[in-house]
């Protein structure tokens, strides 16, 4: 099969699905800058009624249709309204999502069934809907799930189980675009903590406002993947040192890695401003006050990781590979040399 060949971002008509506030709000911007055509789509009216006057304010070109996943005939409707306007679509960017923190047995039924509709099923929405569009003219389907898509954590057991679900539909469905020999690329994008508004509209069962797990990384780092995708057919992506070392200790060891999180994983999600169940959050309903990219988390947050600029300068990575190994070798070569003086002296003297 030929290897697949995306088009340009400054040709491409893309569709961002959850874009009103955090990882979805910056992408959106970062395609529209980059010359896209952009439909952005989420629950909240006003939330992209300001997004989009941002981005033409900065010179770009968005639409927004909104659409709350769960709903599949909405989702849908984002597709079929984009290629009446713009004759086709090139990316889908599937972000939208919710979380519910709280220990499992302290979960309702029902709320655990609308984090995996929203963030599991959701996206299967978003695939169903625009695959049909993307195997037409060629183009991108682009997934994130999260890190926790690879290695779980308490407190999240409904969001840690759909992002599973979310890594596993993307894998299938790889599978059958290449089977099928379908232009279409899936990109799987799992991101580390970022600092967006997720954790101010997550419903909590802990009392207290929740936040990532250290380290965290500002909303940038996951729309630098998210683009890179978009032109490059590219498998999975890990946003951030800390989640490359956290899915690398995952596959090495998993009894070695619950040992480690076990004394930190519930109090390193957990701040000390209380925050009720019954406090406003988005888990069944949007809410409007949060229609930014970042979050409370701004003085805690690195705005960059020099292991994803390595993933997007692939040669510049061949180059460090390589000058690493180099090295390594100059080492041995010079620790043996020594070794070898060392041990012909006695001779010498005897």
């Amino acid at each position: 099969m030929q290897k697949l060949k995306l088009k340009p971002l400054n040709e491409q008509v893309v569709v961002v699905m959850g874009a009103s506030s955090g990882i979805g709000r910056e992408t959106a911007k970062r395609f529209a800058a980059r010359g896209a055509k952009v439909v952005v789509s989420a629950r909240t009216d006003e939330g992209l009624a300001s997004l989009v006057e941002e981005i033409a304010h900065e010179g770009g070109e968005a639409t927004a249709f909104p659409a709350d996943v769960t709903e599949f005939a909405q989702v849908k409707a984002v597709a079929d309204r984009t290629v009446e306007r713009y004759g086709q679509i090139d990316t889908w960017a599937h972000i939208a999502g919710v979380a519910l923190y709280g220990m499992f047995d302290e979960l309702e039924a029902e709320e655990f069934k609308r984090v995996v509709d929203t963030d599991l099923t959701g996206m299967a929405y978003g695939a169903m809907a625009a695959l049909p569009h993307l195997k037409q003219g060629g183009g991108a389907f682009i997934g994130v799930s999260s890190v926790l898509a690879a290695r779980a954590v308490p407190l999240l057991s409904a969001y840690s189980a759909a992002k599973h679900g979310a890594a596993g539909l993307l894998e299938s469905l790889r599978l059958e675009m290449r089977y099928e020999g379908a232009p279409v690329s899936v990109t799987n994008i799992l991101p580390s903590a970022i600092n967006t508004t997720f954790f101010n509209k997550a419903r909590t069962k802990m009392g207290v406002k929740p936040m990532g797990m250290p380290p965290i990384y500002q909303p940038n780092t996951v729309a630098d993947a998210i683009l890179y995708a978009a032109e490059h057919p590219v498998r999975d992506i890990v946003v951030g040192g800390a989640g490359k070392a956290i899915v690398a200790m995952q596959r090495l060891s998993p009894r070695l890695l619950d040992w480690g999180m076990l004394p930190i994983g519930v109090k390193a999600q957990q701040t000390d401003e209380p925050k009720s169940a019954a406090a406003p959050n988005n888990l069944f309903r949007p809410i409007e006050q949060y229609s930014r990219v970042e979050g409370d988390f701004g003085m805690q947050s690195m705005p960059f990781s020099v292991s994803d600029w390595l993933d997007f300068h692939p040669v510049a990575r061949r180059v460090a590979f390589v000058g690493t190994a180099a090295g390594i070798i100059a080492v041995r070569r010079i620790r043996s040399g020594k070794q070898s003086g060392d041990t012909a002296t006695p001779d010498k003297a005897a």
